[in-house]
């Protein structure tokens, strides 16, 4: 399927749309990697905040101070959840298995 062609204009609004997103993800991690924002707060508002929901759960996980990809990717694989998966996809479940294992 061939992407659409956008004028000049559509494609400035989509680079300005991107960017604000990522800076948006980069503030949201930041405020987790600082403390202000605890990951249990986070993922109990990832259906509602786009940001949030948008941002996988191993990127969120990895901003948590002590943790690292290593041991992100074993919490993730002992609470089942893929690590492609995105805040907004954890079910209940698994939300409240992730912050258990935190815990």
């Amino acid at each position: 399927m061939a992407l659409p062609t956008l004028t000049p204009e559509q494609r400035a609004d989509a680079l300005a749309k991107a960017a604000e997103a990522r800076k948006a993800r980069s503030e949201l991690l930041a405020s987790i990697k600082s403390g202000e924002r605890t990951i249990a707060s986070v993922l109990g508002k990832a259906k509602e905040d786009k940001t949030i929901g948008k941002t996988k759960v191993a990127a969120l996980l990895k901003a948590v101070p002590g943790l690292g990809a290593v041991k992100v990717a074993a919490l993730l694989e002992q609470t089942g959840i893929d690590p492609d998966r995105r805040a907004a996809g954890l079910g209940d479940r698994q939300r409240s298995a992730l912050i258990d294992a935190l815990n």
